[in-house]
């Protein structure tokens, strides 16, 4: 599978964030997943499953309503872990010192082709 952009868990979970004070991230986040030719990965679905059914959310999801969400996502297949995108976290963390996790994403998004990662959590590298 390849993929123009990849969309990190943050995207996910902005699109489902119904406060005021997150409209216009909401907002940006819908027209990502609505328009853009987007990729993304198990850790990511599994990341926003946890986050959005987390009480620590003030917009937390029921696990069915967050489950149908994935499902619906799942038409934009994930990108599964390999062996090689561990190599390559594992190195990229090293070369630029971002957390293993972040660095999984940009290993991820790098196998796919992808030429822009949308995520809040980085710095444009």
């Amino acid at each position: 599978m390849n993929a123009e952009v990849f969309v990190d868990t943050n995207i996910f979970l902005y699109s489902i964030d119904d406060s005021p004070a997150a409209l216009k991230k909401r907002e940006v986040a819908r027209e990502i997943l609505r328009v853009e030719p987007w990729g993304w990965s198990v850790q990511v679905a599994a990341e926003f499953f946890v986050n959005a059914t987390s009480p620590k959310r003030s917009f937390r999801l029921a696990t069915d309503l967050a489950n149908s969400l994935v499902e619906t996502w799942l038409c934009f297949p994930p990108s599964e872990i390999t062996a090689e995108i561990i190599r390559d976290a594992i190195a990229l963390h090293r070369q630029f010192q971002t957390s293993y996790w972040d660095s999984a994403i940009l290993a991820t998004a790098k196998q796919l082709g992808c030429r822009t990662v949308y995520s809040e959590d980085m710095n444009d590298q």
